[in-house]
This record gives C-alpha cells, sequence and structure tokens, in this order.
C-alpha cells in the first residue's frame, strides 16, 4: 500500500489521527519488509525497509490487542535492525539477538 491506503487504514480501521505526532509501522504478511507513515508537519512521509536475505522482522503483534504494538523510538530502532523482540511482561520488552 502507499500513502493513501495507509492513510486510510490509521484513520478508519485504528481510529487514530495522522497528524497526532505518532509513527505507524506496517509489516509485510512475510514479515521481511516494513513501512513507516508519519506526519512531519508539513506533509505525509513514508519509509520503507527490506531485510535482506532470510531475515524477518518480529511478529511483535501476535500477543497484541487488536494487533497494535506500542515502542518506544529505541524499540522501533531496535525492530528495524531486525533484531528479535518478544513481550515476556505486558510492561516490558526483551530483547533476543
Amino acid at each position: 500500500m502507499g500513502f493513501a491506503g495507509l492513510a486510510g487504514l490509521v484513520q478508519q480501521e485504528m481510529g487514530r489521527e495522522l497528524v497526532s505526532g505518532e509513527l505507524f509501522l506496517f509489516v509485510s504478511r512475510r514479515r521481511t519488509s516494513a513501512k513507516i507513515l508519519h506526519w512531519d508537519g508539513t506533509g505525509l512521509c513514508l519509509y520503507s525497509k527490506r531485510l535482506a536475505g532470510r531475515r524477518r522482522f518480529a511478529a511483535l503483534w501476535e500477543r497484541a490487542e487488536r494487533g497494535q504494538v506500542r515502542l518506544t523510538m529505541a524499540e522501533l530502532a531496535l525492530f528495524l535492525e531486525g533484531a528479535e523482540v518478544s513481550r515476556r511482561r505486558a510492561s516490558r520488552l526483551s530483547i533476543i539477538r
């Protein structure tokens, strides 16, 4: 999906505002690529990353409510690097390499 499709998901499916300052992360079914949708104050930005080789992004949302997960910027950076992240407790994320 591009700008319009992802923006529609954010507003209609998630019930969130694009201009909230939040980053919205979307991961492909095969977990080999990810996109981030972000409002920078002047317009929408769409960032994309595809992992090389057989690497896959962690499936953080499998144990999440409604498929939505809140990450800190540090956790997002680790996720985008391809680090394996697992939730052991609801209030804490554990990073496993």
